[in-house]
């Protein structure tokens, strides 16, 4: 009897443990990411997002009204076309056509604005003219960049948000026409914001940028160390992507482009939260600290697409992206498809507060925007 009890027990035993094994493995399995999720995700959000604003024209208003043509909605913009890559949805295409019809692919200060925040809409603009080279798709954005390098003024990207929003154009206009002007006159105008601009916005030693002069040292955090803004270095990271994935192998400024690059992706490892986001403060998690989804998808957006084109080692950068994405999926995206953990514009840590699961920014689009690059370059990770 005592043997057959043994004999029974350890059958009872090693059942269990291979049951134990066999749960383990099958939840760890639920838990790897999925391309199809991802994809589902990006369509959940970019759904709530377009069936809020039917209107593409429609001003936005927040303390007051603004056209939707302007830097927020630009940024969304990219993020749809990024989304048209890898889903062909008619209606992402007719979306943003719509749009630049009802702008009449235009900016919002006119043809010889030099704010990059008005130029940023010329990003989707040339994208879509190379859809379908209408040429009202091409000439004033072209325009307005002729004449920004006619003036011979180097110096309008004063603050990092600008980089991102205008250089890839010049970027993309030099592909397009095969004019080298363009490449110089970029490679210009990115030097002088990163070592002429209140000297230099760019600190080569912690590998991550100052978001303007304001906050170049003496300035610091609260914690004595210095200011970088998060979503201000993820708009850094989205301009030298979106450039290095435009500008010929043999451009001159290419490998300045990407050392820079490379340097800001490294710099972004070792200060990831453990809940796999990035606070607002990279360098002082104590001011306005938390979870925050703008940067953390500008972060994955660079570090997804570096692991796909083989610049970053994937033994070190997926851990890190699929830890942000999977944080971003859990705690950020509501059921609606509403993102939360947005900061609000702004320029540093303390504006656009409070950031919560359930906090309105002032403007949702930029944010979308930014899921949604980043977004796509995880799905076509997972796809390899």
């Amino acid at each position: 009897m005592k043997i057959f009890n043994t004999y029974t027990a350890t059958l009872l035993i090693a059942f269990f443990l291979s049951a134990c094994s066999s749960i383990k493995k099958v939840a760890e399995q639920k838990k790897e990411l999925a391309a199809v999720e991802v994809l589902q995700s990006l369509q959940l959000t970019n759904r709530y997002f377009m069936n809020k604003w039917t209107d593409t024209g429609k001003p936005i208003y927040t303390n007051r009204w603004r056209p939707s043509n302007i830097w927020t909605r630009a940024v969304y913009y990219e993020g749809l076309m990024a989304l048209y890559q890898i889903d062909k949805n008619s209606a992402y295409y007719d979306y943003a056509v719509d749009w630049g019809n009802k702008h009449d692919w235009g900016m919002r200060n006119g043809l010889e604005t030099r704010n990059a925040d008005d130029q940023a809409c010329g990003q989707t603009y040339l994208d879509l003219y190379e859809i379908e080279p209408k040429p009202e798709r091409i000439q004033k954005i072209k325009a307005n960049i002729d004449y920004i390098i006619k003036s011979g003024k180097v110096d309008d990207w004063t603050w990092i948000d600008a980089i991102q929003m205008a250089m890839p154009i010049y970027a993309k206009l030099g592909v397009m026409t095969k004019d080298q002007t363009y490449f110089d006159y970029m490679y210009k105008m990115y030097h002088h914001s990163k070592t002429q601009e209140g000297g230099g916005l760019y600190n080569k030693t912690d590998k991550l940028w100052w978001r303007d002069k304001d906050f170049v040292p003496p300035y610091k955090e609260p914690n004595g160390e210095d200011c970088y803004w998060s979503r201000g270095n993820g708009w850094v990271v989205a301009a030298l992507v979106r450039v290095l994935s435009l500008i010929p192998e043999n451009e001159a400024h290419r490998a300045e482009y990407l050392a820079d690059y490379k340097a800001l992706m490294e710099a972004l490892v070792p200060i990831q939260r453990p809940d796999g986001f990035w606070n607002v403060s990279l360098h002082d998690p104590g001011n306005f600290g938390g979870r925050e989804t703008s940067g953390t998808s500008l972060f994955v957006y660079g570090m997804a697409w570096g692991i796909n084109n083989g610049f970053l080692d994937a033994k070190i950068y997926r851990p890190v992206v699929e830890k942000a994405w999977k944080a971003m999926i859990a705690e950020a995206v509501h059921p609606s498809g509403f993102l939360g953990y947005l900061q609000g514009t702004g320029k540093e840590p303390k504006d656009g507060q409070p950031v919560s699961f359930s906090s309105q920014p002032d403007f949702e689009d930029y944010g979308l925007g930014c899921f949604l690059l980043g977004g796509t370059e995880v799905y076509k990770m997972l796809s390899k």
